[in-house]
């Protein structure tokens, strides 16, 4: 069946172009002349071990040998706010950028040899030495160049249903300051792919595996910080709370199971959805509060109202009505705060639903790229019952309070 290509993921790679964007947005009203940028440039190699998360990755494929290996091979331009500005006393050791790595899988005729394109962020989670620290790093983008599933072509990955996927990695590793300029740096990282359910099949790919890299730093990052009296922080709570007013929309494919196999209803069903996002800033780096939450998904419910006899390229279904499709929630909400970017989890019930879809827990992961101090690119994704892909989110963000 002939896909078309990936746009959610397109939007994501854009999120990675307007980070550096984002950042002298947020430098330019605090951080006065001669507080300049510190550039990093580095080298990471990634070893994996792939999930055998299906049996395609078993040796159910045309090689006839099991896919368990990964390597990736990245590239990454960063930079670090200077200790002399505001952002660089409130995030001393924080530093985002982009990157570009390409994947191997040692099986390229029926996977490919994906390249991802991807904005990342990442800080000093415990020093340990005076040259050694724990630190983490997030990738998020998308990965180009997969071989999707093809009935004719490539009948065996039934996992990939698009040359497009959305990429998202997390790191956690030690950091060894081994000269002024330079950082060996070695640890584990976990790594998923996946469309969002915009084409079918969609059953990702995970791996977890081993990094090893290193980090050459172009500035002064030890220079001395001006002496200044800190703006004292408002105890009161209304001076801590914020509003975060998010509207997203996206694509998705439906599959329906009948009589113990699975058919791809055809064509694509569209999701808008509305989050009302109050949060209470505990310190520079955490906010949590909770989310009231409204979705639309063209589909939901869908399977409820199929109609007997119509099957493959002509099923048909009669519509659901708005009330089988539409849902509101609440849910409880946690977000990393850093500069440029905020990472945001939740966990939701729905209050207001009806129909077997909608029913239930979802879970959700954003990330927030802010353009201007309070506007925000909002690039997030939704599972139901902590297991089943929804729906990617896709919109727009506005900042409220103080």
């Amino acid at each position: 069946m002939k896909q078309k290509p990936l746009f959610s993921a397109i939007v994501l790679c854009l999120l990675c172009l307007t980070g550096s964007a984002g950042a002298q947005t947020l430098q330019q009203p605090t951080d006065s002349v001669g507080h300049g940028i510190i550039h990093r440039l580095g080298v990471d190699v990634r070893p994996g071990y792939v999930f055998p998360t299906h049996s395609f990755f078993d040796g159910d494929n045309a090689a006839g040998k099991p896919i368990n290996t990964a390597l990736g091979v990245h590239l990454k331009y960063a930079f670090q706010f200077s200790p002399n500005s505001r952002l660089g006393r409130l995030y001393p050791s924080a530093y985002q950028g982009i990157g570009v790595a390409y994947n191997t899988f040692l099986n390229s005729s029926e996977v490919g040899n994906p390249v991802a394109l991807y904005a990342f962020q990442g800080a000093r989670i415990a020093r340990l030495t005076p040259t050694l620290t724990l630190d983490y790093e997030w990738n998020f983008g998308a990965s180009f160049g997969w071989k999707k599933y093809d009935e004719n072509t490539n009948p065996y990955n039934t996992v990939v249903g698009s040359s497009i996927n959305a990429y998202i990695n997390a790191g956690f590793f030690l950091n060894w300051q081994m000269a002024p300029q330079w950082q060996l740096t070695a640890g584990i990282d976990l790594t998923h792919y996946s469309n969002g359910n915009t084409h079918y099949p969609n059953s990702g790919v995970n791996t977890v595996g081993a990094r090893i890299g290193v980090v050459r730093t172009f500035g002064n990052v030890a220079e001395r910080v001006q002496r200044t009296t800190p703006q004292a922080e408002s105890s009161r709570f209304s001076d801590r709370l914020g509003y975060d007013l998010v509207l997203y929309g996206s694509t998705r494919k439906r599959g329906m199971y009948w009589d113990d196999h699975a058919e791809l209803i055809p064509g694509s069903f569209a999701v808008v959805g509305l989050n009302f996002n109050p949060m209470y800033v505990v310190n520079q780096y955490f906010r949590a509060g909770a989310s009231l939450d409204a979705q639309y998904d063209e589909s939901a419910n869908l399977g409820d109202h199929w109609i007997e006899g119509t099957s493959g390229d002509g099923i048909k279904f009669y519509r659901p009505p708005f009330r089988e499709r539409f849902a509101v929630g609440l849910s409880l909400r946690a977000e990393l705060n850093m500069p440029v970017f905020s990472v945001n989890i939740g966990v939701g019930h729905n209050l207001i639903q009806q129909g077997e879809d909608t029913r239930g827990f979802y879970q959700v992961l954003a990330l927030k790229t802010f353009v201007t101090r309070r506007l925000f690119l909002h690039v997030g994704y939704q599972l139901s019952n902590f297991k089943d892909p929804n729906n990617l989110m896709l919109g727009l963000g506005w900042r409220f309070g103080k």
